[in-house]
């Protein structure tokens, strides 16, 4: 086979590596990775919305947007580890072991699917034809991400040291399959309050991290011990505010 054709494979196996990481580490998760911002998820979920799905839903962080509108929630996602800190926060909200390109439900019965922090982990048309079926005519489709606001020198230098990777390409359009418009864009500035300790958390919770050997995750902390309290001058326990950009896309089913 050649290079061409192995392309998408080798990258389908890349990101399912990548993944995989989060299939434990929960707690973890759930304790220092941020919620997102009200004005966007106001942006993104439709007024009209009654029954809706929360795709690779992880441990609820955009689950709550959904359950705090009064929606009919279910929420999918690989992990049990994960969903079960979802329940611990929203019993109410019934969940599903699956993934977002093989998942259990009816045709044509929400009304919208959300996808936050995970389109990037799936397979883009395998997961598009999914909710295309689960979707009513109509309905929509929302994702959104988290993303280090890397226009700002001191986040930019702590995005390289941590191996983020956020960088904001405002032409970068997430793939869709043809059962979806073409999606709109909405952009969101705001601050996420932490202490040099839970910076570190963070950092922990980023799959690089994750994934990494002992060697390098020894790396990836000196190196921040070093920026944070000698280089940044930050104080043990002193708030920290972390700029974020939250990226937005909406689509309809066609």
């Amino acid at each position: 086979m050649n290079k061409t054709s192995d392309g998408p494979k080798l990258l389908q196996q890349r990101r399912e590596e990548l993944a995989s990481a989060f299939r434990s580490g929960g707690e973890l998760y759930e304790r220092v990775r941020p919620g997102y911002p009200q004005h966007a998820a106001d942006w993104l979920i439709p007024s009209s919305a009654h029954r809706v799905l929360d795709l690779g839903a992880g441990t609820g962080k955009f689950t709550e947007r959904l359950v705090e509108r009064g929606l009919q929630v279910t929420a999918v996602d690989p992990s049990e580890d994960m969903l079960a800190q979802l329940n611990s926060r929203f019993p109410e909200v019934s969940t599903i072991v699956g993934s977002a390109e093989d998942f259990p439900a009816a045709e044509e019965s929400v009304d919208a699917v959300f996808v936050a922090q995970a389109w990037h982990w799936f397979d883009a048309p395998a997961a598009s034809r999914r909710i295309g079926r689960v979707l009513r005519p109509g309905g929509r489709l929302g994702l959104i991400w988290n993303q280090l606001d890397v226009r700002i020198p001191w986040v930019h230098r702590l995005s390289r040291i941590m191996h983020a990777g956020d960088v904001h390409r405002p032409e970068a359009v997430p793939a869709l399959g043809e059962q979806f418009s073409a999606p709109e864009p909405h952009l969101s500035h705001w601050s996420q309050q932490l202490t040099p300790a839970e910076l570190i958390e963070l950092v922990k919770s980023r799959s690089y991290y994750l994934r990494a050997s002992e060697q390098n995750r020894a790396r990836v902390l000196n190196n921040l011990d070093w920026y944070l309290f000698e280089h940044l001058a930050y104080r043990h326990g002193q708030s920290v505010e972390l700029p974020y950009l939250t990226l937005a896309w909406r689509a309809h089913k066609v």
